[in-house]
């Protein structure tokens, strides 16, 4: 049967899940059918995930000199890279970013951090900083600090963060080519925790780092095996200093063939557009928001440019698609 055919009996007769079979042959389709392709993930998503579009901000409160090396990472202490490292921020710097997110229409800030994962020290100023903002600001709080222990993540839950970022990364067969301090299974133990103590899970990965299409499909079905509330998708933003300084970015159709076989492989999942997008996708972001992306982090990134929330904005209101209000 023709690969968009078979999808579309799977998700819509059926509703059961794309096999890793149907996955594959969807991304191997020709250049010409891409259209189809990004027709059919936006139809699953309206279908399954609905015509809202979540609005994020992301502030990076301690910045590099982490002692991993995630080769896609500028703020690895072992590469020689221009970031320089800077202590947690003060936390009245912390409530301003959260106030100004707030006021471009974002409904969730993320409190993050450049570290393997947080001492006694981080997350005491951590659940600090999550107390003020709850309390001030009028905003979800979500926080990515790295691998947790059960003790931290209960603390964190209770403080009352709503999500909880930690990616995967990459598929497991593909993880040591990039990562060799820790493990993916620590990675995935820590993502297990995190639904386990009631908060989302917020957990995706960088497309572009060397990985095959297999094991991008691969990715897809590890991610929806965690069940994660939201997936960022990353496109690999080669940095200047790190192992993939030199790798060459992903072709616009193999982006937007990333974000629709995330989107039919997981039909209800928060897709978030992340890093990268804007050197990858270019002039057709518009476009992988067609293709099954449903949530936005608007602003700069961790440690690269992004566009100026108003862009953004003014895209979503471009295409009809309404922003996310908090509950």
């Amino acid at each position: 049967m023709d690969p968009i055919a078979s999808a579309t009996a799977t998700l819509f007769e059926e509703r059961e899940p794309l096999t890793k079979q149907q996955g594959l042959a969807l991304v191997a389709l020709e250049d010409d059918r891409i259209p189809e392709l990004v027709a059919l993930a936006h139809r699953v998503r309206l279908e399954f995930a609905g015509p809202e579009v979540e609005v994020e901000s992301i502030l990076s409160v301690k910045t590099g000199g982490c002692p991993e090396d995630c080769h896609f990472c500028s703020q690895s202490g072992r590469f020689e890279t221009s970031v320089i490292p800077e202590p947690f921020m003060p936390l009245e710097d912390i409530l301003e970013a959260a106030k100004r997110s707030a006021e471009t229409g974002a409904t969730e800030f993320c409190i993050v951090l450049a570290v393997r994962g947080p001492d006694d020290h981080i997350m005491e100023k951590t659940l600090e900083a999550v107390d003020a903002i709850r309390e001030s600001v009028g905003i979800n709080v979500a926080c990515s600090l790295g691998i947790l222990t059960r003790e931290q993540a209960k603390d964190l839950a209770a403080a009352g963060v709503h999500r909880y970022n930690h990616n995967l990364e990459t598929a497991r067969s593909f993880f040591t080519r990039i990562v060799t301090t820790h493990t993916w299974e620590e990675r995935y133990e820590t993502c297990q925790l995190v639904r386990e103590l009631g908060m989302e899970l917020c957990s995706g990965g960088i497309m572009g780092m060397g990985e095959t299409w297999e094991q991008r499909v691969d990715f897809a079905e590890e991610l929806r095996a965690l069940e994660p509330h939201e997936v960022p998708i990353n496109f690999l933003n080669p940095r200047p200093g790190t192992p993939l300084q030199g790798r060459a970015v992903l072709s616009p159709l193999d982006a937007l063939r990333c974000i629709a076989l995330f989107r039919l492989m997981m039909p209800s999942t928060v897709l978030r557009y992340a890093g990268g997008r804007e050197v990858t996708l270019r002039e057709m972001q518009a476009t992988g928001l067609l293709a099954g992306i449903n949530a936005l982090i608007v602003g700069n990134y961790l440690t690269t440019l992004g566009r100026a929330p108003e862009e953004d904005l003014a895209m979503l209101a471009d295409l009809g698609m309404p922003v996310k209000r908090l509950m």
